[in-house]
């Protein structure tokens, strides 16, 4: 990797981390009343909310160290797309936590680190695979948010339009994952990402 190189990946890991994420699309809901919530809802939303913002920034480092290591042009380029989208959802998350009174997680920076080190593992295996673990994480990462639209509140429309949009969004990369040619992960391997996804959202959920 060139110096140069160097200095724009770091740049973009400090301003995942760091910066505002900005959004290209509207923030899905944005036009819809906001709920009356009491506290105990408002907390476990912004809980939730907070998860997804965290998942997030585990997406933005993953795609960056797949397509670091990635061989082929066409699936780097393909890679940043995605990455482009889930900034947006980086957006949306954070501008709901902020409407809600909530905080980040604390955990983000070391979750991103975790998260740039398995993108650069997986990319480092062939693009196969690199893709068959995009498309896996993807999967995992629908099903969570269909966990999450059962148990927001009915009556937040707004936290359940941004959870919409992103799971379509997030079927899409799958596709486009499969579509590019991903292989299909050994269920040890599949087992192994639940755990640890289960671990890293019931701590961002409150911290």
């Amino acid at each position: 990797m060139s110096p140069d190189q160097l200095i724009l990946e770091f740049d973009r890991a400090l301003r995942t981390v760091l910066a505002p994420a900005r959004s290209v699309r509207p923030t899905p809901g944005d036009n819809l009343p906001d709920a009356d919530l009491d506290d105990e809802q408002r907390r476990h939303v912004v809980g939730l909310m907070r998860v997804n913002h965290c998942g997030e920034i585990c997406a933005q480092a993953l795609y960056q160290g797949q397509a670091l290591t990635s061989r082929d042009p066409e699936i780097r380029d393909a890679l940043r797309g995605a990455a482009d989208e889930e900034t947006e959802h980086l957006a949306w998350t954070e501008q709901r936590i902020g409407e809600l009174g909530g905080r980040k997680s604390v955990l983000n920076p070391l979750l991103y680190l975790g998260s740039l080190s398995l993108g650069l593992a997986a990319g480092a295996l062939g693009d196969k695979w690199n893709l068959g673990f995009l498309a896996e994480t993807e999967r995992q990462v629908e099903a969570h948010l269909d966990g999450h639209l059962l148990s927001l509140p009915e009556a937040d429309a707004r936290s359940r339009a941004i959870v919409d949009q992103m799971r379509l969004d997030e079927i899409q990369h799958a596709e486009t994952a499969i579509d590019y040619g991903a292989a299909e992960l050994p269920v040890p391997v599949k087992v192994a990402m639940k755990m640890a996804a289960k671990v890293m959202t019931g701590a961002a959920y409150r911290i």
